[in-house]
This record gives C-alpha cells, structure tokens and sequence, in this order.
C-alpha cells in the first residue's frame, strides 16, 4: 500500500495488543502458567526465558503447546486423544494465568495507561486485537484499570473469535468489520514481528511497535516507528527505528501527526 494515502481517511480508532504491548505478561504471566500447568500434570516440562522466547514465533496458547511437542516431543503425538490433551492442558493454563493476575497484578507498560485515556478523551475509539483469550483480556484489564475500563474498548477481538491467528490479518479485519472502519483511518499498537505483519497484511498504514526483550531483534521493517515504550514521566520514550528521530512521548497528537504524513 502506498503510505501516500493514508491522509486521505481521519485517524479515528486506536487498536491494541494485549501480551506484550499493554504490559509485559509473556515472561511473567504466561510463560510462569505454562510451567505450572506442566507441572499439575505431571510433565517434565519447563519453558526457560530462551526457550519460551523462540517459542514466541508461533501466536497461540494451544498453538504454542502443539509446536513444542512436534520439536521437543515427537512421540507424544501418539498418545490417544492428543488434541483433547492439548485443550485440556491449556485451559489449565488459563486458569493458572488468570490467577496470577488476580494474586500479583502485573503492570501495565509505560504510557499505556495515559495514551488510553488520552484517546477516550478525543474521541478516539479503542480496540483489542490479541491471540490470547477474551478471558485473559479482561483479567488483565480489570486488574490494571478496573472493570470500569472494560467499557472504553469498542471491541475485544480476541484469538478465539477467529480462525487465523496473527500474523494472518483475522484478527485486525474482525475488529475493523466491528467498528465499520477502514483500515486507512485506524493506527496499531504492537510489539512483535507477528503483529506487525498482521496489522500491515490487514492494510493498516499505521504501526507503532513498542519492543520487549523477547521482540528487539525481529524483523519490524514496516513499521512507522519502533520505540522502547510509550513514554511518561518516570519512563521517557526512545525511539529505535521509525519516521522521527527523538521523543518523550507517544501521544494522540504525534499518532495524528505519522497518520496524516505519508511515509
């Protein structure tokens, strides 16, 4: 698509990641479950950090589960009723997750809770765009911003209301067919490769991609901007790679600005 376009159609909804992008839940919310589902089932598992960092590449609980058996554990396939293994054990997962959640908040990332606000104040619509669970988004949300927080999303669009996961564009496409948007007058917030290639193959011009220590490395060409996070007062944005060069924030007034200037 050409980025010359995209000034064409009013910046009018925000849509976010969940893991990763609103707070850093894969290395010590997800990966931690898994572990402790391994374990209830009386498994020889342990997802490391490295580990669970390759694992990244493949979007999905159950997913994830089905690719370290074919890699790590080849004959467990031949175990009757494997699928049923496999749902069974995540939904133990999720279970594990949402409690950690519940028992020791994780945080949300640096200025996301200000940049959501932002964008509730000036009209701008918010959306979720995730491969994890409606269950897990909403555990996050309530334990970060409070159940009242539910209500500033438009729409949810989690992993289990399509079939493709990232970085097949669903799960943008869903959400955008929700909003009866276009895809010219939304920007997406990121952090991964997987994501990013999801939001761009959806049609969306604009990509902000804020990394974690599992995602620097990867691929982000495409991009509008790679920054470190979102930036606030204790945490100042650095931006990486992108179309400017130094700020300490990303703001609804700098998202205008990359949507409306073409790249």
């Amino acid at each position: 698509m050409n980025r010359a376009t995209k000034n064409k159609q009013q910046f009018q909804a925000l849509l976010l990641d969940v893991d990763g992008t609103m707070a850093e839940t894969e290395r010590d919310g997800h990966r931690v479950a898994f572990n402790r589902a391994f374990a209830d089932f009386d498994l020889d598992w342990c997802w490391s950090e490295d580990i669970y960092g390759q694992l990244l590449t493949v979007a999905g609980g159950k997913e994830r589960i089905q690719y370290f058996i074919d890699t790590y554990h080849p004959a467990l396939p031949q175990i009757p009723n494997i699928q049923e293994f496999i749902i069974e054990l995540h939904q133990h997962k999720t279970a594990i997750y949402n409690q950690i959640l519940h028992d020791s908040t994780i945080p949300l990332r640096p200025g996301i809770a200000r940049l959501l606000q932002e964008a509730k104040e000036q009209g701008i619509m918010l959306g979720i765009v995730t491969t994890t669970s409606r269950t897990n988004v909403e555990s996050l949300i309530n334990t970060t911003l409070g159940p009242q927080a539910l209500n500033w999303f438009a729409v949810i669009g989690a992993g289990n209301q399509v079939t493709a996961k990232k970085p097949a564009p669903d799960i943008y496409q869903y959400a955008m067919q929700q909003l009866g948007l276009p895809p010219q007058s939304c920007i997406a917030i990121e952090d991964s490769a997987i994501g990013l290639n999801s939001a761009l193959s959806a049609g969306i011009p604009t990509v902000i991609v804020t990394v974690t220590d599992y995602t620097r490395e990867q691929n982000l060409t495409g991009a509008t901007l790679v920054v470190e996070n979102l930036g606030d007062s204790e945490h100042p944005c650095q931006v990486l790679a992108g179309a400017i060069n130094s700020i300490n924030l990303v703001d609804i007034p700098l998202l205008k600005s990359l949507h409306e200037t073409p790249q």
